[in-house]
């Protein structure tokens, strides 16, 4: 009688253990699908992104319904089931516990932390070096800088200048720094850090956890997939530059609790030898060459930074609309203006960071408007433009052209 009751409890058990065996396993793919698929330097396809995003969404739920499901069967056949039994059972819980515990933390946040209450000060007491760039941002009579090498770290600070909440982004790994308006359609959304998608980052917002792409501000992935945000102007300058233009700026103060993380000075040689994960061979451009990319009237081209800095100013076209790019008095710093119907030409003028126009003679700077001579108090039109590498800037703008001198 007793042979058949030891029996009975292990036929019994072998139902239990597979239950929560299932159980525990659902558990550890709520966690091992996303960090598998949503990681640096490993390509991302559109469908199994967004796979790893549906998971990721579900997991805190299906991960805690699963642990509970573990837990009760625990419960119920303790009494019953053998020592072995139930040191498996109370093994397959501790896994099902810490995957379901573990789905509700951010690793991206806990990598990079985000930047909750940003800090400002005055542009006089920064201790950002002169050569260090900023991603500005000037609306009304308020001017704000962001050192990049503090929002390389944080990549996301949420933030309202003269009324109009912005989320200023940056993504070292594509050398993206864009600023986006966080109103839309009435609704005010709040973003976080969600992850990484061919060497982009990915944003989420608090309010309906869609997922949106850095580079293109649209969102992928979630109750407002196919939403665009509306682009902020901004403008990459070194910051000895912008406070000469913004004496009485303001600047984001670094965060103490994580500075000593914050990106070193010559950041820029570490990313470059990063693997990419979008192959650029037959463009025949290297995937981290550094581009300045435009996007006006429906079309892209991308103009590389090198040959920009070395002949400091150059009139094109970007599909029909013509284009000025000029190179600051820094040497490093850059701005894009609309040239439209005018027949002015253009060239350097004595001073880096001016030009002066051939016809009237006036003398233009860098803020694209005319200081002296009979067009004094005209001003060009500015158009939105960023760095970006090649790899990034082509596997978001696939039709673009580029620039050939």
């Amino acid at each position: 009688m007793p042979q058949m009751q030891e029996l009975h409890t292990k036929t019994e058990s072998k139902p239990v253990l597979s239950l929560a065996s299932v159980s525990a396993a659902i558990c550890v793919a709520c966690v091992a699908i996303p960090m598998f698929i949503i990681r640096p330097f490993r390509p991302q396809g559109t469908r199994e992104l967004e796979i790893a995003l549906a998971v990721r969404h579900a997991a805190p739920w299906l991960a805690g319904a699963c642990a509970v499901i573990v837990l009760l069967l625990v419960i119920q056949t303790w009494k019953t089931t053998q020592l072995g039994s139930r040191i498996a059972l109370v093994g397959l819980l501790l896994m099902a516990t810490l995957c379901a515990v573990f789905t509700h933390v951010n690793i991206f946040e806990k990598m990079f932390h985000p930047y909750g209450l940003p800090s400002f000060g005055g542009a006089a007491n920064a201790a950002v070096d002169p050569d260090d760039k900023v991603l500005a941002v000037t609306l009304g009579q308020d001017a704000r800088a962001y050192p990049i090498r503090t929002m390389g770290y944080h990549h996301i600070v949420n933030d309202i200048i003269n009324g109009v909440p912005i989320a200023v982004t940056y993504c070292t790994l594509c050398h993206t720094g864009l600023v986006w308006n966080r109103m839309l359609d009435g609704r005010l959304l709040h973003f976080r850090l969600a992850g990484i998608n061919n060497g982009n980052a990915l944003l989420r917002d608090e309010e309906t956890s869609s997922i949106w792409q850095q580079s293109t501000g649209e969102a992928i992935y979630g109750p407002l997939k196919g939403k665009q945000l509306e682009l902020v102007r901004s403008n990459e300058l070194s910051f000895g530059l912008w406070k000469q233009e913004q004496p009485h700026g303001q600047v984001l103060q670094p965060n103490s609790l994580y500075a000593a993380e914050y990106d070193p000075k010559d950041w820029e040689k570490h990313v470059e030898k990063t693997r990419t994960v979008v192959n650029t061979t037959k463009s025949g451009i290297g995937p981290h060459q550094l581009m300045w990319g435009i996007t006006t009237a429906g079309e892209s081209k991308a103009y590389p930074v090198q040959a920009i800095l070395a002949t400091k100013l150059i009139r094109d076209h970007v599909g029909k609309v013509p284009i000025l790019l000029l190179v600051g008095p820094d040497g490093t710093s850059i701005r894009t203006f609309e040239t439209g119907n005018t027949d002015l030409t253009f060239a350097t003028g004595p001073h880096d960071g001016t030009m002066t126009d051939t016809g009237t003679g006036s003398t233009w700077n860098f803020q694209g408007c005319a200081v002296e001579g009979s067009l004094s108090g005209r001003c060009l039109k500015e158009i939105d433009a960023h760095k970006d590498y090649w790899f990034d800037w082509m596997n978001h703008h696939p039709d673009s052209t580029v620039f050939k001198s």
